[in-house]
C-alpha cells in the first residue's frame, strides 16, 4: 500500500517540477532581452548627455579662456568704437557751434552798444528775414539745405530712438538720408507746391481737401517710392532687393502717412504761403522722416540678418538629426 500510494504522488511531484523548469527555463531568455534593450537605451542617452556636456564645457572654456588673438580683436573693436564715438561728437558738436553761431551772429555788423537782451531779442527776428531774402534770391537752394538738415537730423532720431547711443550712429546712414533731402526732397518738393497751385488755380472751399487728397495719393506714392528707391542704390542693394522693399512698403508706409499729414496739409495749404510752406513741412518731417528711416533700415537689416539666422539654423537642426539618426 504504501508503495502504491507513494508512486501517483511522486508523478504528480515530477510533473509540478517539469513545469517549473520549463518557465524557468524561458524566463533568462527573455530577462536577457530586456536586459539588453535597456543598456542600448541607457548607452544611447550616455553618449546623448556626454556629447552635450562636451558643447556646453567647450562653450564655457571659450568663453572663460579666450586666445591672445580674440581678445587683441576685442581691443581693437573696443578701440575703433571710442574713436567711432569720438568722431560722431565732434561732428555733431561742430555742426551745432557753427549752426548756432551764426543764428546769434545775424546783426555782428549792428552789436556796438547792444546788450546781450538785445541781441537774444533781436536775433529770432533777423534771421526770419535773412531767411525770406535768401528765398528771393536762390529759392531753391535754400529749401534744398533745409531739407538736407532735415532728414539728416530725423535720421539721427530715428537711430536714438532705435536704442543707439546718442554718438554711436551710423555716419554713411546719416549721410545716405541727408543726401536724398538735400538733392532730392528740396528741389522737388519747390517744384510741386507750385505744380499744385498750377493744378488747383480756384478760391473755393474744396480747393483745399482737393490738394490734401491729391498730396496723400499721387505726390507720397511717388516720393516714397524715390526714397526707398535712392536709398537703395546709395546702399548698394540690388534692383530685385530694392523692389522687393518698395513692393513690401508701400502700402504700410502710404497708410501711415494718413495719420499724420492730413492735419498738417490742412494748416500748408490752407494757412501757409506758397514761398513758406517746405519750411512748415520739413518741420513735421522731423517725425515723418524718422518713422521713414527705421522702417527702411529694419527692413534692410533684417533681410541681412534673416539669411544669416536661416544657414547657421538650418546647419545646427541637420547635426542634431544626423546625431539622432546615428544612435537609433
Amino acid at each position: 500500500m504504501a508503495v502504491l500510494c507513494c508512486c501517483p504522488t511522486t508523478i504528480i511531484v515530477s510533473g509540478k517540477l517539469s513545469s517549473r523548469i520549463k518557465t524557468v527555463g524561458q524566463l533568462p531568455r527573455i530577462n536577457s532581452f530586456k536586459n539588453q534593450k535597456r543598456l542600448i537605451t541607457e548607452r544611447r542617452n550616455l553618449i546623448v548627455k556626454s556629447i552635450i556636456e562636451d558643447r556646453e564645457a567647450i562653450d564655457v572654456k571659450n568663453d572663460n579662456f579666450k586666445p591672445e588673438e580674440e581678445q587683441t580683436e576685442y581691443k581693437v573693436e573696443d578701440t575703433d568704437r571710442l574713436m567711432s564715438r569720438g568722431i560722431n561728437a565732434a561732428i555733431v558738436l561742430a555742426a551745432g557751434t557753427v549752426a548756432v553761431t551764426k543764428l546769434l551772429t545775424i546783426d555782428h555788423d549792428y552789436w556796438q552798444g547792444w546788450t546781450l537782451y538785445e541781441i537774444l531779442r533781436y536775433a529770432p527776428e533777423h534771421n526770419w528775414v535773412a531767411y525770406e531774402q535768401i528765398l528771393k534770391t536762390n529759392p531753391v537752394l535754400a529749401k534744398m539745405a533745409i531739407s538736407g538738415i532735415v532728414y539728416s537730423l530725423g535720421d539721427w532720431i530715428a537711430q536714438c530712438y532705435e536704442g543707439k547711443p546718442l554718438f554711436e550712429f551710423d555716419r554713411a546712414r546719416v549721410l545716405r538720408s541727408g543726401l536724398v533731402g538735400f538733392t532730392l526732397h528740396g528741389s522737388l518738393s519747390h517744384y510741386y507746391y507750385q505744380f499744385c497751385e498750377a493744378l488747383f488755380p480756384f478760391q473755393e472751399w474744396w480747393v483745399v481737401p482737393a490738394k490734401v487728397a491729391f498730396d496723400q495719393t499721387v505726390w507720397s506714392a511717388i516720393w516714397n517710392s524715390i526714397y526707398f528707391t535712392v536709398l537703395g542704390l546709395l546702399r548698394f542693394q540690388s534692383p530685385a532687393d530694392i523692389f522687393s522693399e518698395i513692393k513690401t512698403t508701400f502700402w504700410p508706409m502710404l497708410t501711415a502717412g494718413w495719420k499724420l499729414w492730413p492735419l498738417a496739409h490742412l494748416v500748408t495749404y490752407g494757412v501757409i504761403p506758397v514761398d513758406q510752406r517746405l519750411l512748415w513741412v520739413d518741420c513735421i518731417e522731423l517725425i515723418w522722416v524718422t518713422i521713414l528711416s527705421t522702417y527702411s533700415n529694419e527692413k534692410a537689416e533684417a533681410q541681412a540678418s534673416g539669411e544669416t539666422n536661416s544657414s547657421s539654423h538650418s546647419g545646427e537642426v541637420c547635426q542634431l538629426f544626423l546625431l539622432s539618426e546615428n544612435l537609433s
